[in-house]
């Protein structure tokens, strides 16, 4: 298997009990701590430029392969994986770093629980950073019935509701799956809604890249699938069979609004940005953010945002965290 973090100076890696869940982390640096929460399909190395590029900067920065994820444990059952769970393994996890306090980023999957971490602890956040996927207040009714209203049965997230299938087929080819899936999804890649065609499968609407994009190295791809041979895609997959059960759980907070200092950021290529409804709510988010900071698209990148755009991303997170008081 490959070494991982080979080649990143003075990233280190544990694992650490977050209230009995075996969890694996890497980190850098010391002082202030900050979380990154990696999405689907990733772990940890997704924030492999933001880990050294924080520690640098004078923080200690730690990136988990959170629940169900590569080499953190991955409970059996589904029902195991809904943001109560999520935002409770952050908490867990700055209690066993033994931190009262933290700021906490997340990128894709990982955006919606450092936005409900800072909606339902609010004093245990300094601030939030989304990436990609904007706080978006609970809607009045159910998200799966939503999507296929609005957007049709064949939307990605519908079809990774059935069990077992979405896990088999991503499973595989792993190298394969994760390059086409890295690149498609990418601002290198085709734009377009990913809808699943009738009778086909998540990959038919990936592309296999000819040659990777600047930004993705063969090494990468070898990280992202190693971490992936054991531990499959069945629990990644299960934070979406959640997604109906984390609305009815969260009804008390219908309406509430993230309270923290908050940044976002993402591409303007992102497949999320680019869903029907996204884009126009942007510019609505102090409606429901009030301590939004900034709102920043970035020009020709895609949905993979901490890794298309390091250097750009490192330096509005640590602007950021720079302005917390």
């Amino acid at each position: 298997m490959t070494e991982p973090g080979a080649g990143l100076s003075g990233v280190t890696h544990r694992y650490v009990d977050v209230r009995g869940l075996r969890m694996h982390i890497a980190e850098a640096g010391s002082g202030p701590l900050v979380l990154l929460l990696h999405g689907f399909p990733e772990s940890w190395y997704s924030w492999r430029h933001q880990l050294t590029a924080l520690a640098d900067a004078g923080f200690h920065a730690v990136a988990p392969d959170q629940r169900g994820y590569c080499r953190t444990d991955r409970p059996p059952a589904v029902g195991d994986y809904t943001i109560l769970h999520l935002t409770g393994d952050v908490i867990g996890l700055m209690d066993a770093l033994g931190e009262r306090q933290a700021v906490v980023a997340g990128h894709d999957w990982g955006a919606p629980v450092a936005w409900h971490a800072a909606l339902l602890r609010p004093d245990r956040l300094r601030g939030v950073i989304g990436l990609s996927v904007p706080y978006r207040p609970r809607g009045s009714t159910a998200p799966i019935a939503a999507m296929r209203a609005r957007i049709g049965d064949g939307f990605y997230m519908v079809y990774f509701q059935q069990p077992g299938v979405a896990d088999a087929e991503l499973a595989s080819d792993l190298p394969g799956t994760f390059r086409k899936i890295l690149f498609s999804a990418s601002g290198d890649g085709p734009r377009g809604l990913p809808l699943v065609p009738p009778g086909g499968g998540f990959l038919d609407i990936c592309v296999e890249p000819a040659v990777l994009p600047g930004w993705l190295t063969g090494h990468d791809i070898s990280v992202f699938a190693d971490d992936y041979e054991t531990a499959g895609f069945t629990g990644p997959l299960n934070w979406y069979r959640n997604l109906d059960r984390n609305w009815g759980l969260t009804a008390a907070w219908h309406g509430a609004p993230v309270t923290v200092p908050a940044l976002y950021l993402a591409g303007e290529r992102d497949l999320v940005v680019n869903i029907p409804g996204t884009r126009e709510m942007l510019p609505r988010m102090r409606e429901y953010v009030p301590l939004l900071r900034d709102a920043v698209l970035l020009p020709g990148c895609g949905h993979w945002t901490q890794q298309e755009r390091p250097a750009e991303v490192s330096e509005a997170i640590i602007g950021f965290l720079g302005g917390l008081s």
